[in-house]
C-alpha cells in the first residue's frame, strides 16, 4: 500500500490545507480536502463517517482553532479542536492503518531559551492556544497510529486566509497607522514551503516530531516592515514592547518572547535547507500580485 493512495486533508479551506492540496495535485495525487463546513473535527461521529467514506491511507490534519487571542475566551473550544479531536483522528488512523501528519506550533514553548528550540526541549505553553496545541500532541501520542509526524511550525502565512502580513498590508492600504510588538522573536513560515517540507519528510520515511519554518529569525515589527517594503507600501508604523501591548490589550494571549525553532534535524532528513524567510515573503508577494489574497 502506498501512503498516498487515499489522502484526506482536514482544514482544507485554510492556508496550509490549500497549499498541501495544490502541491499534491501538481504531483499527480487526488487529495480529498474538507473544509470546516464539510467536517467539524471536534465531532467524533462526523470523523467516523468521513473515515468510512474515504478510507484514507494518509491524513494531513490542518484543522485548528488558530485565533490565539480568542482561544483565551474559548478554552473549551480550543481544547476540543486542537486537543481531543487530534486524539480521535489518531485513533481512527490507527484502526485504518493510515499515516497521520499533525501540524502543531512554536507556542508550546515559553520562550525562556535564547537559542533555537530542539524538538526535545521542554514544553511550557503560556497561552490557552499553546496549551490546547500541546494537548493535541499528547493526545496523538496516546492514540498513535503506526506512522505519525507532529510538525511544529511558526508564524504561518499564505494565501486563502487571515495572517499577519496580509493584515499589515491591508491596514497600510487603508491608511491606518500600525503598532507592532518588537521584542518577540520567531521565524515566519510561508505555507508553500511548509507544505513542500511536509511532503519531503513523508517521502524520506520520517516519523516523530519535526520543526519546520523558513530559515532566519525576526521580530513581528521587522516582519511588518519587510512586508510593507515587499508590497511597496508606506505606512506610519511604530514599535511597542510586549509589556506595553499587554497593558493596552489585557485580554490578549501571552506569547513567547523567543520561539525560533531549530531546523538542523530537518535539513539533514530532507537533504536541503529551508530558504530564508525574506525570500519566501517575496514569493508570497508575487503570488498575491498574480491572484490576490
Amino acid at each position: 500500500m502506498n501512503i498516498y493512495d487515499s489522502i484526506l486533508i482536514t482544514g482544507g479551506g485554510g492556508m496550509l490545507g490549500h497549499a498541501l492540496a495544490d502541491l499534491l495535485v501538481s504531483r499527480g495525487h487526488r487529495p480529498v480536502a474538507l473544509t470546516r463546513n464539510q467536517l467539524d473535527i471536534a465531532d467524533p461521529s462526523a470523523l467516523k463517517k468521513v473515515f468510512a467514506a474515504h478510507n484514507p491511507t494518509l491524513v494531513l490534519n490542518c484543522a485548528a482553532h488558530t485565533k490565539v487571542d480568542l482561544c483565551e475566551q474559548e478554552r473549551k473550544k480550543a481544547d476540543d479542536i486542537n486537543g481531543y479531536a487530534v486524539g480521535n483522528i489518531a485513533s481512527l488512523c490507527r484502526s485504518a492503518g493510515a499515516g497521520l501528519v499533525h501540524v502543531s506550533t512554536d507556542f508550546v514553548f515559553d520562550g525562556s531559551l535564547r537559542r533555537p528550540y530542539l524538538v526535545t526541549d521542554p514544553v511550557n505553553p503560556l497561552s490557552a492556544y499553546g496549551k490546547s496545541k500541546l494537548l493535541g500532541e499528547q493526545e496523538l501520542q496516546k492514540n498513535a497510529p503506526r506512522r505519525w509526524l507532529i510538525v511544529r511550525a511558526a508564524w504561518v502565512y499564505g494565501l486563502h486566509g487571515a495572517n499577519f502580513p496580509r493584515a499589515m498590508v491591508q491596514a497600510a492600504q487603508a491608511g491606518k497607522p500600525l503598532t507592532v510588538v518588537n521584542d518577540q522573536f520567531g521565524s515566519p513560515t510561508y505555507t508553500v514551503d511548509l507544505a513542500a517540507a511536509i511532503l519531503d519528510l513523508l517521502d524520506s520515511g520520517a516519523s516523530g516530531f519535526w520543526h519546520v519554518t523558513n530559515s532566519g529569525q525576526t521580530t513581528w515589527y521587522d516582519f511588518a516592515k519587510a512586508a510593507l517594503e515587499v508590497f511597496n507600501l508606506r505606512a506610519e508604523i511604530s514599535s511597542i514592547s510586549s509589556a506595553n501591548w499587554a497593558q493596552k490589550r489585557p485580554t490578549s494571549a501571552v506569547r513567547p518572547g523567543y520561539s525560533v525553532l531549530d531546523l538542523e534535524a530537518l535539513h539533514r532528513q530532507i537533504g536541503r535547507s529551508m530558504r530564508p524567510w525574506r525570500d519566501a515573503l517575496g514569493d508570497f508577494h508575487r503570488a498575491v500580485e498574480a491572484g490576490g489574497f
